[in-house]
């Protein structure tokens, strides 16, 4: 009898089983068939942008009035926003081709493949739309150019979106739209940033509604739907008046934290992590970007906090020079956010000690961009005749014979490759000076409630009219541009050798020059952090300037080109800033913000 009860419980629990096993593919099925139909809605709204986007641009003729054709332009740039959200997710290369700044486009692999491209694409048209004395011949190839390339990405669109793919989407375009699209980034003469996020967040809305039937809360579906219209109604203002501060706070952030919550009510699950971590509810949080995106794909982050602590030790130990009279500490000193607050180091240095804070996000490292990881640059140092001068085979041999240092890489890592282990527990210390702690991310991220009117409008300036952060993109306020974090930008902004305006001599540093020894890229230099601005005078590459006044200056009268340089190449977003006294003041202000609460 007892058998048989037993035999009826299995039979009914496996029936059980099959019943939830056959709910579950039903389930999967019915998704499966949702994002075919929700692809299929998705690319019909994108091609059809892009034929009205290449018929607008097919309109423009240099024999029609210079005005008739800026207003087609300006369809046609409306249509290629609409699709932007969509083009960066699906494409990005051709996104970023189609959307880049009217400089030349530099790409050193290495010293036998060199590649010096003309820009094309819409900021290109823009500028050219607008000279006071029109190249036609130039105008009529970019377009040609720029039609073919749209063209081809029609003609190779395929959109296959899975869930996480939507939310990636999403959460990108948000985020770009916070930290380039209302700065001006690509919209250098018009100034329609405000008016082309708009166009942006009608795609988001659309792309909320074709995913309508994701959604188990439906509440939550017009949530994010009305934050995105009240961005919309928020953007329609002046640019240099427009309160940034404000908008990322009450709306950006909104949205971030909207979109964790779609992701959990759409129970995603999310393949990896990007730049940006997937449950990220704040642009300045301490969470927001993932640190190890930037660091050696192979790097193993199990007992990272004792990988630190012994970072830490070998960061401060001279024995990794060669006389054993330096350490990387002597360059970087805590106090001052990481740097040494000298002009240069020593006699033999011809570049300003850089913060190592928040250096982490970046792509590439020194000045001239010439190390892709934070464990090459430790190699050039420790090459360099004028630094460690001590090969690494040598340190490796020193850092062994300490019977603690031993102990450690032997626990820690439990492998042979002890040069590179030794090199990456000093990143990893140098990757964990990112605190995110300021008043200014305290202010934003509603901790405290601190900030004075002029801070407020430095950032709003920063962000804005003064264009800083065409350059210093938030969060990190460096070089690395936000969403996708994967290209770290060099600047040539005519840097002096010295601060006398009178008789001006552009610096002898010919930066990333001097690595491929690309002419057209004489005098450019990674775009640093501002975080920690306070601590870490003197600045630029040749510690220059003494202050944040003299810096503004610089900037403000147009850079090299206001010092009466001859600057082709320069790439300053204008001549000058035409910023007042108060103005400066207020940036000034703000950027003092940026100072972590730990110094």
């Amino acid at each position: 009898m007892n058998y048989i009860l037993f035999m009826k419980a299995k039979t009914y629990t496996l029936c059980i089983c099959l019943l939830l096993l056959g709910a579950v593919a039903c389930k999967n099925a019915e998704k499966s068939k949702e994002n075919i139909n929700t692809n299929q809605q998705i690319k019909k709204f994108y091609t059809s942008e892009l034929e009205s986007c290449i018929g607008l641009l097919d309109s423009i003729s240099i024999d029609k009035l210079p005005q008739k054709n800026i207003n087609l332009y300006k369809k046609a740039r409306q249509h290629f926003k609409m699709i932007e959200p969509v083009l960066a997710a699906i494409d990005v290369n051709n996104y970023k081709s189609l959307n880049a700044p009217n400089i030349l486009q530099v790409h050193e692999e290495d010293l036998t493949d060199i590649k010096i491209k003309k820009p094309f694409g819409f900021q290109v048209i823009e500028e050219l739309l607008h000279e006071s004395v029109m190249d036609t011949l130039l105008l009529e190839n970019t377009l040609t150019v720029t039609k073919s390339r749209l063209k081809l990405v029609k003609q190779n669109t395929s959109i296959s979106l899975k869930d996480y793919h939507v939310i990636w989407l999403l959460r990108n375009q948000i985020i770009r739209t916070a930290t380039t699209g209302i700065t001006g980034f690509d919209s250098p003469v018009l100034a329609q940033s405000l008016q082309e996020s708009q166009y942006v967040y009608n795609t988001l809305i659309k792309i909320i509604e074709t995913y309508q039937d994701f959604f188990n809360n439906n509440e939550l579906r017009e949530e994010i739907i009305t934050s995105f219209k009240n961005s919309i109604k928020a953007l329609q203002g002046d640019f240099n008046s427009f309160d940034r501060y404000t908008f990322i706070k009450e709306y950006t952030d909104e949205q971030l934290k909207l979109l964790v919550a779609i992701q959990k009510d759409w129970n995603v699950e999310f393949p990896f992590e990007m730049a940006i971590a997937n449950n990220t509810v704040s642009l300045f949080g301490e969470n927001t970007l993932n640190v190890n995106y930037f660091s050696d794909y192979k790097n193993d982050t199990t007992q990272i906090k004792k990988k630190e602590e012994f970072g830490k030790l070998l960061f401060n130990d001279k024995i990794l020079s060669k006389n054993k009279s330096m350490a990387c500490v002597s360059c970087h000193v805590k106090e001052l956010a990481f740097t040494d607050g000298k002009k240069t180091f020593n006699n033999k240095q011809k570049r300003n000690s850089p913060t190592l804070t928040y250096t982490a996000y970046q792509q590439s490292f020194f000045m001239d961009a010439r190390t892709g990881s934070l464990e090459g640059q430790i190699v050039g140092v420790a090459n360099n005749h004028d630094e460690f001068n001590l090969p690494m085979d040598s340190i490796v041999n020193r850092v062994v014979a300490n019977s603690t240092y031993k102990v450690m890489l032997d626990s820690l890592y439990g492998n042979k490759r002890v040069e590179y282990n030794i090199r990456h527990a000093i990143a990893s210390y140098v990757r964990s000076l990112n605190t995110f702690n300021s008043k200014f991310d305290n202010n934003i991220n509603n901790k405290e409630n601190t900030l004075s009117a002029s801070e407020k409008r430095g950032f709003n300036l920063f962000m804005g009219k003064a264009a800083c952060a065409t350059c210093h993109f938030p969060p990190i306020f460096n070089g690395t541009v936000p969403p996708n974090f994967n290209d770290t930008e060099l600047e040539f902004i005519g840097v002096p050798e010295t601060n006398d305006t009178i008789n001006p001599m552009i610096s002898d540093d010919l930066g990333r020059y001097d690595f491929f020894k690309t002419e057209e890229r004489k005098h450019f230099f990674k775009t640093p952090t501002i975080r920690n601005i306070a601590l870490t005078a003197p600045y630029m590459h040749n510690g220059v300037y003494n202050s944040l006044e003299e810096v503004m200056e610089f900037y403000n009268n147009g850079g090299g080109a206001g010092l009466g340089f001859d600057v082709p190449h320069q790439t300053l977003p204008f001549d000058n800033l035409d910023l007042s006294d108060e103005e400066i003041k207020d940036i000034i202000a703000f950027m003092k913000t940026l100072t972590d609460s730990s110094y």
